[in-house]
């Protein structure tokens, strides 16, 4: 059993969604008739002190392109990153020291991945929210051992979109996710093309990877001493690994692309002068029309994008911060000539609908998420490789009803995640989704005792995770299975 630091264990009882930071080493033989145990605290996360000048990710260049088609090569490597000044710690990423670039593709097009695992112990190569086949998703069958490679090829079918890519071998991926190994995947269309809204990468079209880190007392990623059973949190906010970020921008519009890439943590954001901004989209792509909002939750796994109007900013600084009021990303305003229009983004962005017959269904897959720590379940069972949970049919559209169960001391929240499918959510609780949920999903997150309805179609053949996407509880086999032919 890995043990805690003393640090992972400090608790806020603010954050929404968080989870416990007990483990089932602390719980072997104790009375829990007496004690608060809610499952409702995550260790406090520090403000961002606004030292250091965000960077964004490099987009990765092409071994080749034509207009059809489109080559890349990942590597999963181990190096060594001055996150703190002066310091060395030593973390992962792909073609890099820490983090991955962003690897763009466009609708239609074949596209040919070399994938390289230079790391000293197995990973898999796992397209996060990509619908593709079921052999070259990257789950845990898919083991690329140490100096092995493999090459996977697709054809891109879906609209543009904001996805990721992340390690997922069994019992190993919140490890390989803290120490770094995290890229983003965006798919471009015509549609996202003559869109008016902001899209020169780095300037105003801006992605932002939130990821909580607890280190060591010397700066190191050290997984083993901190790792926690129900979900590993820090107290050290890295954004595009970048600590104590700041940003400084021109008043204008700008488009941030926001991916919770935390082992557990849940982010409410919103801005310190309370201004509206304007959510596009969600995990597979644009909503039908801008969400109008002051305050946007993002759980594990979870993306949005967002657009939020510089100009309306009085004063040289805005900041986004978390709902107990933690500094997320203080943002400098130059002051500089302002070409944007400062309308609000009114026009139609996609045309999503769910059919009546599709509302009407009868539910064929019910899906009951439990348990905590190394007692996590997915209908009362553990993950095992060997077995087929479920079956459907490719491109048929089945409902199925998940739902977040409540036990003796509350439960905790469930990110539930599945492979090769952007889903639709028909209903929370019997309720239509609010607007932030009426996108294409490919996790959505429940509270305890919460309920949902989704419409679930697999436009690709093969074997497909469906799991919470806590990664610890992924690790511990809150996983199943299901085959699509």
């Amino acid at each position: 059993m890995r043990k805690i630091a003393l640090a992972s264990i400090i608790v806020s009882l603010g954050l929404l969604g968080a989870c416990s930071q007990g483990t089932s080493n602390d719980m072997k033989g104790m009375d829990h008739s007496s004690m608060d145990m809610s499952h409702e605290s995550v260790t406090e996360l520090k403000s961002s002190l606004g030292k250091n000048e965000l960077s964004f990710p490099k987009i990765l260049k092409p071994d080749r392109e034509d207009n059809k088609s489109i080559s890349y090569t990942i590597r999963a490597q181990q190096g060594i990153s001055e996150i703190f000044d002066g310091i060395k710690t030593k973390t992962y990423g792909y073609n890099g020291d820490f983090l991955g670039p962003v690897i763009r593709v466009e609708k239609g097009m074949k596209v040919t991945i070399h994938l390289v695992n230079d790391l000293k112990e197995d990973t898999t190569f796992h397209w996060h929210g990509l619908e593709v086949p079921g052999n070259v998703d990257g789950g845990p069958h898919k083991v690329l051992k140490p100096g092995e490679s493999e090459t996977i090829q697709f054809i891109v079918k879906q609209n543009a979109a904001t996805l990721w890519f992340h390690p997922h071998p069994m019992h190993e991926t919140g490890n390989q996710v803290f120490k770094g190994l995290a890229g983003l995947l965006y798919i471009d269309d015509k549609n996202s093309e003559k869109l008016d809204i902001p899209k020169t990468y780095g300037k105003d079209d801006l992605p932002i990877i939130l990821q909580d880190k607890i280190f060591t007392d010397d700066k190191q990623l050290d997984y083993d001493k901190v790792m926690n059973e129900d979900g590993t949190t820090g107290d050290t906010l890295l954004i595009n690994g970048v600590v104590d970020p700041k940003l400084t921008l021109d008043r204008k519009k700008v488009r941030l692309r926001i991916l919770n890439g935390s082992n557990m943590r849940n982010y409410k954001l919103h801005f310190d002068n309370n201004m509206e901004f304007q959510q596009i989209a969600s995990d597979g792509g644009f909503l039908n029309k801008a969400n109008t909002t002051k305050e946007i939750a993002v759980a594990p796994s979870e993306r949005v994008e967002v657009i939020a109007d510089l100009t309306k900013v009085k004063g040289d600084v805005v900041t986004l911060i978390n709902e107990d009021n933690t500094t997320i990303l203080p943002i400098h305003l130059k002051e500089s000539t302002n070409n944007s229009k400062t309308t609000e983004t009114a026009m139609a962005l996609n045309n999503l609908e769910i059919s009546t017959e599709v509302k009407n269904k009868k539910v064929t897959k019910t899906i009951k998420l439990a348990g905590m720590g190394k007692d996590v379940t997915i209908n009362n069972k553990k993950f095992d490789p060997n077995r087929i949970d479920f079956t459907q049919k490719q491109n048929e559209t089945e409902v199925w009803e998940i739902e977040n169960m409540k036990d003796s001391m509350g439960g905790m929240n469930h990110p539930f995640h599945i492979h090769g499918t952007q889903f639709q959510v028909i209903s929370i609780d019997g309720k239509e989704p609010p607007e932030n949920l009426s996108g294409l999903k490919d996790t959505i997150s429940l509270k305890p005792g919460q309920k949902a309805k989704i419409a679930v179609k697999f436009t690709e053949k093969g074997v497909y995770m469906f799991h919470c996407h806590i990664l610890e509880h992924e690790d511990n086999g809150m996983m199943g299975q299901i085959k699509v032919d």
